[in-house]
């Protein structure tokens, strides 16, 4: 419920299937040291006839294209409510301004454990059960929200909903490096077009019962959203079952040390995710940064507010498949990561700059600061991912991704409360110090990813799991 703001036979180090049976995870061979998306295999597309190509046959065969119409099913879903949630708390529950900045702030405070228990989870229990366990406890607490009344109600659903929202995308990571194999960043690519388009028209279906402005359009736009889950989960039960996640076969001439097996015993890693909350940052700044300051310091037309929102939309829909093909590999990831902290700086220093000049000016350096920003986020959405996956240790590796989905739970909860009330506080000098701080820390991530990589270079590639298949 939050705010916006995914083979049969067995896989061993070296052998990530061919073509298969269209079920296969990853074609083409890996490549040792963090293969990813594309490395020896399709790569980004240019344009929108290749991406749609793509979509047809993604990697990981059928499994891939069933969760990829389940991923947009969701976010459909997801972008129906999350866009008519407040006003659904503020004209239909009555609920004060107060109340809704407690009530999603809680939600989503308790919504970052989602993820680490379902990492844990992931090794005693298929993926596959787990999603669809998440999406039935959607169907239950979305459909009661309308039968909610008062605070303390609305709080319960709300919080055991962003749990399982939590949980959900942690299954997604993991059902992706099980299926796309070493072409996963292919796979988040073309699932970040999905769930882009998707969160877009549901926004538009939410616009319409805003505009009819009655109790029932509003309740049966949320009770709509509850049961869309149920053919969510529906789609997902027609994957092939995987067994839990066991680990990759131990090299011979290298095994990982114990304290690699619990992500929290693992300094390197817990260094990561710490650095990843900031690197994520680009969510803030372009949905609640920048409004804000657009509305409060500058003279920019409030219908830059909007636009700028439908151009990271677009602007994801049709670069994220050129961009994965310019982010192959782990180590391309950990240089990119550098990268993300320039562009953001860029962007906060549009954004410092707009309140100096007419409306005319504002709007038009606001525009290009969310250029930037998105620029921004299309690096980070496959760093980011690729390098938690490839961090960890491919014999604990639900656990370890189970904590590196805290960073952007953590960031979606802090990160608008920093930004409202330290970053503009402070005013231009504010936003270009968060710029300096996140490049500073881009390139502390960069260095510290490589020479963790270096140190697991005996290790089988942490993205190639062994995983049997059942009939589902």
């Amino acid at each position: 419920m939050g705010l916006r703001n995914r083979r049969t036979g067995d896989i061993s180090e070296g052998d990530t299937g061919g073509e298969g049976d269209g079920r296969s995870g990853g074609r083409g061979g890996a490549d040792g040291r963090g293969g990813s998306g594309g490395a020896g295999g399709r790569g980004g597309s240019g344009g929108a006839g290749g991406t749609i190509a793509q979509l047809r046959n993604p990697p990981g065969g059928r499994d891939a294209r069933i969760m990829l119409g389940a991923l947009f099913l969701d976010r459909t879903g997801s972008g129906t409510w999350s866009s008519a949630a407040v006003l659904y708390f503020t004209i239909v529950a009555g609920l004060s301004a107060g109340q809704i900045g407690v009530l999603l702030g809680a939600a989503g405070l308790v919504g970052i454990a989602g993820s680490p228990i379902a990492g844990r989870l992931a090794e005693r229990f298929p993926v596959r059960s787990i999603l669809v366990t998440c999406h039935a406890v959607r169907v239950v607490t979305l459909c009661a929200v309308p039968f909610c009344h008062g605070f303390a109600a609305l709080l319960a659903v709300t919080t055991v909903t962003t749990l399982g929202d939590r949980a959900s995308k942690t299954m997604e990571i993991l059902f992706a490096t099980q299926v796309a194999g070493a072409e996963r960043a292919t796979y988040r690519a073309l699932s970040r077009v999905v769930m882009n388009a998707a969160f877009a028209l549901g926004a538009g279906l939410a616009a319409i019962a805003v505009a009819v402005g009655t109790r029932g359009a509003y309740d049966a736009l949320v009770v709509g959203d509850g049961l869309s889950y149920i053919a969510v989960a529906a789609m997902v039960l027609r994957t092939t079952r995987r067994a839990p996640h066991h680990g990759a076969v131990p090299s011979p001439k290298a095994v990982e040390p114990r304290r690699w097996r619990n992500p929290w015993r693992d300094p390197g890693y817990l260094l990561f995710v710490v650095l990843d909350i900031f690197l994520n940052l680009d969510d803030a700044v372009l949905m609640v940064g920048l409004p804000l300051w657009a509305v409060t310091h500058t003279d920019a037309p409030h219908a830059v507010v909007p636009g700028v929102l439908v151009i990271n939309t677009l602007m994801v829909v049709f670069l994220q498949m050129p961009a994965s093909s310019r982010v192959v590999g782990t180590r391309p990831a950990a240089r990119a990561v550098a990268w993300y902290g320039v562009a953001l700086l860029g962007a906060c220093a549009l954004i410092a700059v707009s309140g100096s000049g007419g409306a005319a000016f504002a709007g038009v350096t606001l525009v290009l600061a969310a250029v930037v920003v998105t620029i921004a986020e299309l690096v980070r959405s496959l760093a980011s991912w690729e390098l938690a996956v490839s961090l960890a240790p491919g014999e604990a590796q639900a656990s370890y991704m189970g904590v590196a989905g805290m960073a952007q739970a953590i960031e979606r909860s802090a990160g608008p409360v920093a930004l409202s009330s330290g970053v503009m506080a402070a005013g231009p000098v504010g936003w270009l110090g968060l710029g300096v701080v996140v490049t500073g820390l881009g390139v502390v991530q960069r260095v510290a990813s490589l020479r963790r990589l270096d140190a697991m270079g005996g290790s089988p590639e942490p993205g190639l799991t062994v995983l049997s298949a059942s009939p589902s």
